[in-house]
């Protein structure tokens, strides 16, 4: 008889373990506080960046490569582009120098063999004007990169893991893990419960709340995520307005073209804030004219563009900036895959086995950063400003 798991939240990492193990002979359900896409889910957006570049990062750079590869494949057998491969744009206020990253990516991914093409502030104005060209003095692109239509994938792997005889249970009332002295042995909820082998906890920024014993190791974060709706989005399209960072190392400041819909979304990943995630969400006074204010300095031409909408993303941040994906070593059948720490979505096409080869024990070489660790000093992914 095949072994039976239960996964607790419907984002990536459960969605696509979910699909793994099943396809390994396991009896899978998956079950979510909301429908799938969650709409309050990190996973759940209009777009997500997809980048190899991680500074001098070899195992993040190489799962972005091999993620990169799978984003194509998946375009290939949906028959519809969702993931957008429109390049990424990296600026500097400063010269790029060792340990900053667009220095060390360039350099990185140079030697790894991919052809960058270096910017300077001349060519900046020459062939992407809406850049304010005398306030970003260096950087570079890289063609292979982009975005991705980050809440249709969900909806796609939602669908195909149905197709594959995956149980997804969705609108469940605070459902939580269950547990029978230090033993998971299923996942409950105001109204039912239910009962497997093994209990993998995918809950994203949720699973702080639902594991207290991990709080000192991770917690939620609140990130915004604002919409601008420009009268014309043509100047905002690529190639001359692909997926950028704006002196993204020091200052957070990300975003994308303008989607299908005309709408530009502008984002920063940095320190946020640290919150519940059942808290409710809503924008920090004064955060609009903060980004009115990045824009007229970076890209003025936008600056007093309409707000159509915005979001309050939440992370799960881990210490150390790395994902967390292991089996509990104080809860018998208890199996953790979280931590995204803003930087997960990405990896989507890859995240599926490794955190498969974890649940079986299997050897992974991507996972073994992931494993429980104590406690040290904090980092981030190169690209994530720290304050």
């Amino acid at each position: 008889m095949s072994a039976s798991i239960l996964i607790l939240g419907g984002g990536c990492f459960g969605l696509t373990a979910a699909l793994e193990l099943r396809a390994r002979g396991w009896k899978v359900t998956v079950i979510d506080q909301g429908r799938l896409p969650h709409p309050d889910a990190a996973s759940t957006d209009i777009s997500k960046v997809v980048r190899m570049d991680y500074g001098n990062d070899e195992q993040h750079t190489a799962m972005g490569e091999c993620s990169l590869t799978r984003w194509r494949a998946w375009n290939a057998k949906w028959g519809e582009d969702l993931y957008h491969e429109v390049g990424f744009l990296v600026m500097s206020r400063d010269e790029m120098k060792p340990s900053g990253f667009e220095h060390d990516s360039r350099q990185f991914l140079t030697a790894r063999g991919h052809k960058l093409r270096r910017t300077s502030a001349a060519m900046l104005r020459e062939l992407h004007p809406v850049w304010n060209h005398k306030a970003y003095r260096e950087g570079y692109l890289n063609p292979i990169g982009g975005w991705v239509e980050s809440g249709h994938v969900i909806a796609k792997l939602a669908a195909e893991a149905r197709a594959a005889g995956i149980e997804i249970i969705g609108e469940v009332h605070q459902p939580r893990p269950q547990f029978e002295g230090a033993c998971c042995v299923g996942i409950t909820s105001s109204a039912q419960s239910w009962k497997a082998d093994h209990v993998l906890v995918t809950a994203g920024a949720w699973t702080p709340s639902l594991l207290p014993h991990l709080q000192d190791v991770m917690w939620a974060t609140a990130q915004t995520v604002l919409h601008f709706k420009p009268h014309d989005p043509r100047p905002f399209t690529p190639p001359q307005f692909p997926v950028w960072g704006a002196d993204i190392g020091k200052t957070g400041w990300y975003g994308f073209p303008a989607n299908a819909d005309g709408l530009v979304k502008v984002a920063n990943h940095g320190p946020g804030r640290r919150v519940n995630a059942n808290d409710p969400r809503s924008l920090p006074v004064g955060e609009e004219e903060r980004y009115r204010a990045f824009l007229r300095e970076t890209f003025p031409s936008l600056a007093e563009a309409q707000l159509h909408s915005s979001r309050v993303c939440l992370y799960c941040d881990t210490f150390d900036g790395a994902f967390w994906i292991d089996h509990d070593p104080d809860h018998a059948g208890l199996i953790v895959a979280a931590g995204d720490s803003g930087h997960a979505f990405k990896f989507t096409p890859v995240m599926g086995e490794i955190i498969a080869d974890v649940v079986e024990r299997k050897p992974n070489a991507w996972a073994a950063r992931y494993r429980s660790r104590e406690k040290t000093k904090s980092h981030s992914d190169g690209a994530r400003a720290s304050s």
